[in-house]
């Protein structure tokens, strides 16, 4: 798999790109009309490169999108308790602060979302994120800061050592090592994400299995040898022999464009040290004060 070896900071967000422009809420006025001002704007570098949606999308063959940085008012909408009840706060935040209305959050692939979020959690708070990390040797729960611009940009790529042929649209395939099956796979959008995380959520609260790995193979199968119905992708689900099914998610991690925020991490309590994905908890967008 290639990765971009540019870092966030430098690339991903392009500060030397155009002047900023002023948005329609920036450009109104205070009550008395006494002044008015430009809310800066920055172009974010997306992940697909607009490949990977469909004609129709606006964002297709469109590499890099305009977002404005985060005001009082995203901060209202981070806060609010009912959107935050309603799992909806991120969502807002993302639509208020893209500059394209035509573009749906839901609609962004997941990797694209990513990018855009940490680019905002960058101009809205700087690039240092504290976190709470338990060491995966010793356990111990600890405070540990990362740099959001120390991040690459992985792309998405085929493999020839997988099978994996893109077939365009977003669609890729791949032939599995034990059935033999060729299964054509999607990327996962921002309403997938939330499906996803949806039925794990509702799994949770009734105490039963949350068939994280099934689930995720579900949303991401389009087709078995040609076979696009709930029938033929259910019973593979339910079926597939492990080995296929590490063989798929495999699949679907390189071809997918994201953000890759791996980091070095070291224990403070028993020095085991391990590059680690950055965990994107509660602290990203809420940071202690």
């Amino acid at each position: 798999m290639s990765r971009n070896s540019d870092r966030m900071g430098q690339h991903a967000v392009q500060s030397a790109d155009p002047a900023p422009q002023m948005t329609q809420e920036a450009a109104n006025q205070t009550q008395g009309g006494s002044f008015s001002f430009v809310v800066p704007t920055e172009f974010v570098e997306l992940p697909s490169k607009g490949r990977f949606y469909h004609e129709n999308h606006p964002l297709h063959n469109v590499d890099t999108i305009e977002i404005k940085q985060m005001t009082a008012k995203e901060e209202d909408l981070l806060t609010s308790r009912a959107l935050l009840k309603k799992g909806v706060a991120l969502d807002r935040v993302i639509k208020s602060i893209i500059i394209d209305n035509r573009v749906n959050p839901d609609s962004l692939l997941v990797g694209d979302r990513n990018a855009i979020m940490i680019a905002a959690r960058i101009s809205g708070y700087g690039n240092e994120y504290t976190t709470s990390i338990n060491c995966p040797s010793c356990t111990a729960t600890q405070e540990y800061s990362f740099d959001l611009n120390d991040s690459n940009i992985a792309y998405g790529d085929v493999s020839e050592e997988l099978n994996v042929k893109e077939l365009g649209g977003g669609l890729f395939s791949t032939i599995l090592p034990r059935t033999k099956f060729d299964v054509t796979f999607k990327l996962l959008c921002g309403h997938d994400e939330k499906k996803l995380l949806d039925q794990i959520s509702n799994a949770r609260k009734r105490n039963k299995q949350e068939n994280a790995v099934t689930s995720q193979i579900r949303l991401i199968t389009h087709a078995i040898n040609g076979d696009s119905s709930n029938e033929a992708i259910n019973y593979f689900v339910e079926n597939v022999p492990s080995l296929d099914a590490q063989h798929l998610r495999a699949a679907f991690k390189i071809v997918t464009p994201d953000i890759d925020l791996t980091q070095y991490f070291s224990c403070n309590e028993c020095g085991y040290e391990t590059d680690l994905e950055v965990p994107l908890t509660s602290d990203f967008f809420w940071p202690k004060s």
